[in-house]
């Protein structure tokens, strides 16, 4: 089958792109831009690549348009795609209906950790000999892209279900797929997790997010219903206790067994863990807890990845395995200690005049606390310096601004750059002034800078042997990470 797609050069379409090159199919695809990473590696997986949108690309006619959700309706080649009677279709519809039958995917979703938790999840089947297949918004260490198809054709088979506790612990291949609420496509406003049909499926956190898809928390959570509502009674529901709003909604949709995971002294709002993890020891380059299964000690685990945030997403991927897959518990756990993370998750750029600089794509006040707490946690030397992108619709709003003002108190040194996007009212902006002077009141010191250079110039300037800088963007913040590399080793 000849597929083009429309907006090729995005995370998630590249992959997409790249998976049904992998499936055999005759792949193109178009887009402004085509910068690496993404550029690069589409040429290496063998897709044609066309500069700009033109209906003259759908020549020859092609038998798919896969249309990425960042065109609008007016774009010329979606729109000749359209007009034209060419078979279309959205990125989600097209990983569901080309690739997922057959298959049994377990889906990862929640507002935080979706990356992490599905490469782990990726990780660990493959490394007890699942053969899955996955598509992450991310590209985990582990693997040298961020999608791969399963070694196996797809092939339906009936779950088996636990003579212990009625949960499923056999399937066909498992197909991991990050779960995004965003939505589908200009054509399609609904959700994309929706249409992934899974089997098994991780909610690790709802809190509202993506405000210019969901204008308020019930329009949000009304995503999640729906995603749960889709959880067939076969299947399994992974889902993180201590979060307020995912015992919520799972106990009131919930078709599926559910298998509840928190750590040890959380609150799990009345539903008792079968997954409990203890935090232990905790090392530079590793954190170990002890975990607990149905009440019973299940062994010691160790990550190479730090933070209790990650021992929660460890503990999802280990319920989703053993419980929702039948993998041994104890290969399970082995296999954990060589997950080694995900790019742009406290990723360790360089080091440049004794200044290490870390690279995260945390933007939610939440991600923005619990990563500066793993990397204070990981290096208590030195100072650590929160270099902040408002660039997303909800972090460039006010809705977070108290929250934002929560996640950036502490003992570091806090940088923010400017608003990321101009066409916000300004009653709605994020108020910069206001959230220096508020952490300035609780003795975290902070700045607001004009530009991507000036926060270079700053940094350049203070920063001293033994501190950590930690750079928190979903977006490429204006080559700063190039920038201030060649700015720091300027001063030595």
């Amino acid at each position: 089958m000849r597929v083009h797609f429309v907006a090729v050069a995005g995370t998630g379409m590249g992959s997409l792109a790249g998976l049904f090159q992998a499936a055999g199919h005759e792949v193109s695809g178009s887009d402004v831009a085509f910068h690496a990473p993404m550029g690069p590696a589409l040429e290496r997986w063998g897709i044609r690549l066309m500069q700009g949108f033109d209906p003259a690309h759908l020549d020859p006619r092609p038998d798919l348009v896969v249309i990425g959700n960042v065109c609008r309706a007016s774009n010329p080649e979606a729109r000749a795609a359209i007009d034209g009677g060419i078979p279309y279709t959205s990125m989600a519809h097209a990983l569901a209906d080309h690739l997922l039958k057959g298959r049994a995917p377990l889906v990862v979703a929640g507002t935080h950790g979706k990356t992490t938790t599905s490469a782990m999840c990726a990780f660990l089947l493959h490394e007890v000999g699942r053969d899955p297949g996955f598509l992450i918004g991310g590209l985990p260490r582990n693997f040298p892209t961020s999608f791969r198809l399963p070694d196996a054709p797809p092939a339906r088979a009936l779950p088996l279900l636990s003579p212990n506790d009625g949960g499923p612990t056999s399937r066909a291949t498992p197909f991991v797929v990050e779960g995004d609420e965003y939505d589908t496509a200009f054509f399609e406003k609904t959700p994309k997790f929706w249409h992934y049909r899974p089997e098994v499926a991780i909610v690790t956190s709802i809190e509202h997010d993506h405000v210019d898809i969901y204008p308020d928390e019930a329009s949000y959570l009304a995503a999640f219903r729906g995603f749960l509502d889709r959880v067939p009674a076969t299947g399994l529901i992974v889902a993180a206790a201590n979060d307020p709003k995912v015992v919520e909604v799972v106990s009131q949709h919930a078709k599926a067994p559910v298998a509840w995971y928190a750590l040890e002294g959380d609150d799990t709002h009345g539903m008792p863990p079968h997954w409990l993890g203890a935090p232990a020891v905790a090392g530079r380059d590793w954190q170990s807890f002890d975990l607990y299964a149905g009440g019973v000690a299940a062994g010691r685990a160790a990550l190479r990845v730090p933070g209790t945030h990650n021992v929660r997403n460890a503990l999802a991927c280990l319920a989703a395995s053993a419980q929702g897959f039948g993998v041994p518990l104890h290969t399970a756990i082995d296999a954990l200690t060589r997950f080694e993370g995900v790019k742009r998750r406290q990723e360790v750029l360089f080091e440049a005049r004794g200044v290490r600089v870390y690279d995260d794509f945390a933007h939610h006040p939440t991600a923005v606390e619990e990563t500066l707490r793993a990397i204070r946690a990981r290096h208590p030397e030195g100072t650590l310096w929160a270099v902040f992108e408002p660039r997303s619709a909800t972090a460039c709003r006010n809705l977070h601004q108290a929250a934002y003002a929560r996640a950036f108190q502490g003992p570091w040194r806090v940088v923010l750059a400017p608003i990321g996007r101009a066409d916000i009212a300004a009653d709605e902006r994020l108020d910069l002034d206001r959230l220096v002077a508020d952490l300035g009141a609780a003795g975290t010191r902070a700045e607001a800078a004009a530009s991507v250079e000036a926060i270079v110039a700053t940094v350049a300037r203070d920063a001293a042997p033994g501190d950590t800088v930690a750079i928190l963007s979903n977006g490429a913040f204006g080559g700063i990470h190039d920038k201030l590399r060649v700015a720091l080793e300027a001063a030595r």
